[in-house]
């Protein structure tokens, strides 16, 4: 007879997590819209975030 008991999935606690929300998550395509560039307006400040012709992508203040 086996005395080892099976654990119960109903009643193990659930996976730890740090706590954190996910984040938001957008497409570029949707970001930018077919342009090569935009200005993203945070506070008072305005950042230019372009694409490069290799697809990477350059924040700039």
């Amino acid at each position: 007879m086996n005395d080892k008991k099976q654990p119960d999935s109903e009643h193990s606690p659930a996976p730890a997590t740090s706590g954190k929300a996910a984040s938001a998550r957008i497409n570029s395509v949707d970001l930018f819209k077919g342009n090569r560039h935009l200005v993203i307006e945070h506070g008072d400040e305005e950042y230019r975030l372009q694409q490069t012709s290799n697809g990477k992508l350059i924040l700039t203040k």
